[in-house]
Formats: structure tokens, sequence, C-alpha cells
């Protein structure tokens, strides 16, 4: 059944169009209904998720809680529960409630209201704060991570005894000292359970990590994939990565196994590997274990193999070995018999099905980005987009094509043109064949001057997915054709191809970067092969350094964002050590620096000349933002024509709705004024 088919959509766009299409523009973008991952119901019936709306008064996000029939043709989303000044989000659903968090009345809690509507109500009353919770299948528990001392034994926070003569100082005997963007403060993301009755869940309840230290979900960037409830609600399974003396320098999470009333210390179940497991996930019928495991230690873009555990034997199968993809979401199917994973494939990032038996993979999407998987009885709900739309949720039954369920940003996008998206390939390093697309500007006369983006990570591509930091449908919409190339070291075509940039940082890229742009333009005759710019950001922003002592007459200006420009610094001044030192051959600086000089851009200043627009954000602690300032400095010192932009409020990412719209004003600004747009 098709909640909105294809001519619905269309009339609503055309309703409340203007007579004239135009360009997507930052304002657009920042402006943007955003979804997040969806819960549905047992039965298939409901469909709820967290919705981010825009208060750029307040320059941040709001979240309310939107719901849709599954069951009913041509149903409409409706607001579940969307109180103006607060935030609801985190849905779950269990049996016929709907429990989420929210922070009404000024302290974060647990609420629950009925699927159907109603008044939510506060069911949990611990104090401190929390991060993110789970509710068991069964229905009588729920699992909440917090930040807590080591050892605590519930929810309580400790009392703190102020010292009368202490300083403001932060005291340190270990790494970590800060990550990503917050300093340490000796808080561990640690599991409490606490029983969940009909009166609510209330208490403070009980730790179940024992004695362990570490984060769970690991930091920065886990949450809920990473703890699993066993269908019976007896059992939790949970990744940590064990806190070592110098945490920094390892990769080793481990999925660990324990009883959800905490009666025995947890259990290691991937002990043998020193490489990180994640994801856990158990099967419905609650007999297997699936997780995806990487295999070299300190490696953090190793390939994520699909591996299964038999939990009475403990057998143990790498499941997608001979797939040379790396698994990212992983969900069973309803009968256990298979699981739908993401992978990334040639710049797209389909949904798959593998077999649990033998591994066989079955490709479900075609063109873009599945960003989340919630399965179902009739089919498995996906949150999907691509370059030139946002998030929405469709439905896959079958062997027919995605089913649209929502239009969320409709009426936001009605009358805007989004650009035309073309890939290409070609001979690149070593003779492999490299993919890129071009981005042409709607409504082109003439020739479009070039942005050319190089993505970061470096183990990242420049796929078919949506982005709110550097959306390539805005710089057409500013009118720049986008290049962006997926160099050696990018994901998606097979690991080789992934690890090829290890200790080759600015060599196959560079020649990558080269060749792409060069059959870009022969192939692209729109582009103006002689009005180029050059913008990267991380990696991409270490490849902006890069390329002003290599490539210095090649462009008109380039835009650099939290760039790496002295390997020697960044060597000790980043967080996670693991990612440097495994780039660069695996060796702390002083035992090897050779290999991290050899692609050093500070040792090429003296042939900088490109104009350069710096990036970065004061709470960057991946690539700090004295790296960009010494950056700066290097091309006033040389009296190259330059501007420094630092965000005191922004971490490696530009996420605040003002912010971003200053940064495009001034990436934008900086390259119109260099390509002679600006005076056109």
């Amino acid at each position: 059944m098709k909640a909105l088919s294809v001519a619905s959509l269309l009339a609503i766009a055309a309703a409340a169009a203007p007579a004239v299409a135009r360009p997507l523009t930052i304002a657009d973008v920042t402006m943007l209904s955003r979804v997040g991952s969806p819960t549905v119901s047992a039965n298939g019936k409901w469909l709820v998720w967290a919705q981010r709306e825009t208060d750029l008064a307040a320059n941040k996000g709001r979240f309310d809680l939107w719901k849709l029939d599954l069951t009913k043709r041509g149903a409409q989303p409706e607001k579940l529960v969307a109180d103006p000044g607060v935030n609801e989000n985190d849905p779950q659903i269990v049996g016929e409630t709907v429990y989420f968090s929210s922070d009404r009345g000024g302290e974060d809690a647990i609420w629950a209201v009925p699927v159907t509507g109603g008044e939510p109500r506060r069911i949990t009353d611990f104090k401190g704060g929390f991060n993110g919770f789970k509710v068991a299948p069964t229905g009588d528990r729920l699992v909440v991570w917090a930040d807590r001392k080591p050892g605590a034994p519930s929810l309580e926070p400790a009392m703190v005894k102020k010292d009368p003569d202490g300083g403001e100082a932060r005291i340190y005997d270990q790494l970590f000292v800060r990550h990503w963007d917050t300093w340490a403060d000796g808080n561990r993301s640690q599991l409490f359970v606490l029983p969940l009755t009909a009166a609510g869940a209330g208490g403070n309840g009980k730790a179940i990590v024992g004695a362990l230290v570490g984060d769970t979900p690991s930091k920065p960037f886990g949450g809920g994939e990473e703890i699993a409830w066993s269908p019976d609600g007896r059992t939790i399974f949970f990744a940590m990565r064990e806190a070592g003396r110098i945490e920094p320098l390892s990769t080793n999470l481990d999925i660990f196994e324990v009883p959800a009333d905490g009666s025995r210390a947890p259990v290691n179940l991937t002990a043998d590997n020193k490489a990180t497991d994640n994801q856990p996930v158990v099967s419905p019928d609650g007999r297997k274990l699936a997780w995806f495991a990487m295999r070299r230690p300190g490696y953090e873009a190793d390939r994520q193999v699909l591996t299964i555990r038999d939990l009475a034997s403990g057998k143990v199968t790498a499941l997608t070995q001979k797939w040379d993809r790396s698994v990212g979401s992983i969900a069973w199917a309803p009968d256990s018999k298979s699981l739908y994973v993401t992978a990334e494939d040639t710049q797209e990032v389909p949904l798959w099905r593998v077999s649990a038996e033998n591994g066989s993979v079955t490709r479900l999407t075609q063109q873009g980005s599945v960003s989340s998987v919630s399965v179902t009885p009739g089919g498995v709900i996906v949150t999907m987009n691509s370059l030139t739309a946002p998030d929405d949720f469709y439905r896959i039954a079958g062997k027919g094509a995605p089913e649209r369920l929502t239009a969320v940003n409709a009426e936001k996008l009605a009358g805007v043109e989004m650009p035309a998206v073309t890939r290409f390939n070609f001979k690149g390093a070593n003779n492999d064949i490299v993919w890129g697309y071009a981005v042409k500007p709607n409504g082109l006369a003439g020739k479009a001057p070039i942005a050319f983006m190089v993505h970061g990570g470096p183990q990242g591509s420049s796929n078919n997915s949506w982005s709110y930091r550097w959306n390539p449908a805005v710089f057409a919409g500013a009118g720049f054709g986008l290049v962006a190339v997926d160099f050696h070291g990018s994901t998606g075509y097979g690991q080789a191809f992934t690890d090829a940039i290890r200790n080759n940082w600015g060599g196959w890229p560079l020649e990558d970067l080269k060749k792409g742009l060069a059959a870009a333009t022969d192939k692209f005759q729109w582009l103006d092969a002689n009005n180029a710019c050059a913008l990267g950001a991380s990696y991409g922003g270490y490849m902006m350094n890069w390329i002003e002592g290599q490539w210095p007459d090649r462009f008109k200006c380039i835009v650099q964002h939290d760039g790496v420009f002295d390997a020697r610094a960044m060597a000790y001044e980043t967080e996670e050590l693991w990612f440097d030192e495994w780039e660069h051959g695996g060796k702390a600086y002083y035992e090897d620096p050779a290999a991290f000089e050899k692609w050093n851009p500070v040792n090429y200043v003296d042939k900088w000349k490109t104009p350069m627009l710096v990036i970065t954000g004061e709470k960057d602690f991946r690539i700090p933002y004295t790296q960009g300032i010494a950056a700066f400095t290097a091309l006033q010192r040389r009296d190259i024509p330059s501007r420094l932009m630092v965000n005191p409020n922004e971490n490696h990412w530009v996420l605040k709705p003002r912010n971003s719209r200053q940064w495009y004003r001034e990436v934008i600004g900086w390259m119109d004024k260099w390509t002679g747009k600006g005076a056109q």
C-alpha cells in the first residue's frame, strides 16, 4: 500500500511552487526538517520518529515526535508529542507505548505516551542526567547509559566536596586528556538497569558493568546501536573499549554479555580479537548474536565483517568474510534466517540482505544512501537520502522499488530546482578505476567556475548522500560546477583500495585528484577548466595544505577547513593517537619521523602562493585549531592573500544553524572573489 503516491507528492510541490524555479540555498538547507531513526511497533502498524526543526533565533535544533499509520493507504504524518518549549527525542515502541526522552521541566527524564496519543507521563525520577536508554522487549526493564564515576553502584550522583583552597586547573595522570570536543572529567558512560512497572521506573537503578573501566556506548559517537537486549529481557550485550594506560592507542572494542539483574560480572565474548567488535544485535529467536568485527588492531577503517555467534555452543562464524565490503548497520529479519545490513558500494549506500546460513548477499536498493533500518512483519522501513534529496522514509517489501512513505520537506522545497548530478570514472593512480561526480548548476549559460571538493576521512566517500555541512547542491545553487573524486583511500570499492592511502597521504590521492579534475574538464564542457577553486575539510583540509605546496599553480583559490598543517605537531596534539600513527605506518613520530615528514605540508610552505581561506573550530580536538592558526600565519608571513575564520563554539564540524549560514557566506564569498563570479 502506498502511503503517498508520486502523483500526490508532485501535487503538493506544485500547489506551493512559485512561478519560476530557483536554486537551493543554505537558507533553505538550515531550515529543513530532519527525521531521526524510525521505531516501528511489533505488529507493524505504527512508525514513530523524532523530527528536528530549526530554532534560528536560539541557534539550535528542537525535536518533536511524529507518527505514521503504516496500515492506512494515503496516511499522513501526525504529531504525537510536540511541546514547542521542550525537546522530545529517542522514541521506542514497546507494546502500545512510546517511551522517549524529554527535557520538560528543565530536567532530562524518560517519559511515556500511548502510541495512539494522549497525555505523556514522566516515568523516571533519578537526578544527574543521562545520555540514552533502551526498553527491554518484555517491557519490564530499561537500561540507561549515563556519565558517572567508574564503579558507581547506581545513577545517584556522587557527592562532591569542594576544596576551599582548590584552584581551577584540570589535573591528569594519563590520556585521554580530551576527546573530540570535550575535556576528560573522570566520568565514564556506564549502564544502569531500572525495573519498569505500570507505575514507572523510579529510583536510581543498578550498575551492571561491574569493575570494567571504559565507556559504553563508546565515545564520541556511540549510541544505542552498541547496546542490545535479548528477546526475553534477561540479558544485555554491550560494546566497550576497556581503558588502558594509553587508551588513545587502542581500537579494541569488545562485546560483553551480562545478566540484566547484575547478578554476575560481564563476560567478554570477543577477547580473542584485539581489533574492533561492535554493534551487537540478538536474533528474534534468541539463539544468535550478530555484530561486526575488524581484524587489524589500531586501524579504525578496517573492513567490518558481519559475524555470528551461536549463543548455545559459542561457535563464531565470520559470515561476510568473502564479501569485500564493510558492513554498517545490522538488523535481523523476523524469522532469524537472514539479516539486513547497509554497506557502501561505489558512491551509493544500499540496503542488503545477508543469509544467516551461508553469508550470500542480495542487494535491495540501488541509488541513494540508506541511513537507518527498522524491520517489520510487512517489510523493512528505511531512512534514505541522496545528493539532491534529504532523508525520508521508505518501505522495502519484495522485489519492487522502494515505496516512499513521507515527503517531510515537500513544502519547504517547493519551487527549488535541484542540480543535475553525473558520475564519471577514469584511470587513476596504479591504473585503478577511480570514480567521481560532477554537479551542474541549473539554467547554466556558458561555463561554470569549478568548486573542486575533496572529502575527509580520509577513509570516506563523496557518495550519493545528503549533507548539511558540505552540500554540493548549495555550491551548484551558487553557480559553481562542483566536482568530487573518490581518490585512493575512499570507501565502497573494496578494502585494498581503502588501505592504499596508508603511508601515502600525499601520493596516490593527489595523483587521482589531478587526473580526476582533468577527466572532468575533458568530459564536461560546461566546466570552466581555467577557473577553479579547491576546498576540503579534515583530510580534505590536509590536502588543501598539500596542494598549496605541490600543485600551486592550478587553482584561483583554496578553502582549507580543519586541515593538518604540521604532521609533527599533529602527532602530539591530536587525541585519538591510533589514527595518526596507523596512517603513517604504525609507529609514533619519535620512532619514525621520516614517515610523517614525507607528506608534511609545513615542509613546502616556501612554494605556497594560492589565496587561501582557513577555517577552524576552537573545540576541535581531533585537528586542533592551532593547526589552522599556523597555516594562516604561514600565509600571512608569505604575503599571500588569506583570511582566517575561527568558530569559538564549534568542533571538527559546524553544527549550529547560524554558524552554518555564516560558513557558507564566507566560503562562497571567497570563491566568488577569486573566480570573478562576484563581479558578474
